[in-house]
């Protein structure tokens, strides 16, 4: 078993921390719901499958090759589970991972997604010093699309019918995204803060 580094992260609205038995419920909720199944690889998830997922994470840290890690994304106004985000480092290079997010539908389209994914992100690259990440999406989701570009990744490819996907052949999208653009963003970021300070001081 691997020894127990990981605690928490925190953004402005949430808390990203590992999945505990207590997530149970909530967690096996979203996964059955059908909206946020729609772009997944599953169509239901049992409690039994659910469980199973929770235990395992228990005792995985973030970061080890080839397996995925689930932040789970705590609301800290209300401590409710509102979604995870998948962090994988690929097993053959421990230089480069891919990121996915999933969100329960009531807390859609309120920026925490991007929050959650900016926050694994600079983990990614600025303590781990990663590379490059990756993220793929299936190309009739909309608001992943979106959400991939407002985080500044690139599209790199766009596979036809690559993917055999709920009973028909679908399309993919490819994003990515190096240390050094994601540095610069931070970099951009902060002088614009530290201007609009200046100028409001």
């Amino acid at each position: 078993m691997a020894r127990i580094l990981f605690s928490s992260f925190q953004t402005e609205r949430l808390i990203l921390r590992r999945l505990k038995d207590s997530d149970l419920r909530q967690y096996h909720a979203y996964l059955n719901d059908p909206q946020v199944a729609r772009y997944q690889t599953w169509e239901t998830y049992s409690e039994e499958q659910a469980r199973a997922v929770i235990e395992e994470q228990q005792a995985l840290e973030p970061g080890l090759q080839g397996r995925a890690f689930l932040f789970a994304l705590e609301l800290k106004e209300t401590g409710a589970l509102v979604g995870h985000v998948v962090f994988t480092v690929q097993e053959k290079d421990y230089h480069q991972a891919e990121i996915g997010f999933t969100l329960a539908r009531e807390f859609h389209r309120q920026g925490l997604a991007r929050e959650a994914a900016s926050r694994v992100l600079d983990y990614a690259f600025t303590e781990r010093k990663l590379h490059r990440v990756i993220a793929i999406t299936d190309c009739e989701n909309l608001s992943s699309v979106a959400l991939l570009g407002k985080l500044g990744m690139r599209r790199e490819g766009h596979f036809i019918q690559n993917i055999w996907f709920k009973g028909k052949w679908g399309d993919e999208y490819l994003y990515a995204i190096l240390r050094d653009e994601w540095l610069e963003r931070i970099h951009r970021r902060d002088a614009e803060f530290a201007q609009r300070s200046a100028e409001t001081a």
